[in-house]
């Protein structure tokens, strides 16, 4: 995921609300948390990440959806180019 000039400016602030989220999905994630919590989707929590930028991303929402679940599940992802495209994204 790079981000390109097409991409809309997001005010900052939900841009980094959207990093918060990630952040904490992330660190109560554990691989048998949907067998262990009933009801409790990882989807619940890729929703919740996307919800400040979801609407201004519309065509961008898919791979923002992938990226923020790998970010969640994946303890060896590549944080710092999720944090770079969330960054550019950010009106400065």
């Amino acid at each position: 995921m790079t981000p390109t000039s097409a991409m809309p400016a997001i005010d900052r602030t939900d841009v980094e609300a959207t990093l918060y989220r990630v952040a904490i999905s992330a660190f109560t994630y554990y691989p048998d948390k949907e067998a262990e919590e009933p009801g409790y989707t990882i989807g619940e929590d890729v929703d919740w990440c996307l919800a400040p930028i979801a609407g201004l991303l519309a065509e961008r929402s898919n791979e923002l959806l992938m990226a923020i679940r790998i970010m969640i599940t994946e303890p060896t992802a590549n944080r710092q180019e999720f944090i770079a495209v969330l960054a550019a994204l950010a009106k400065e």
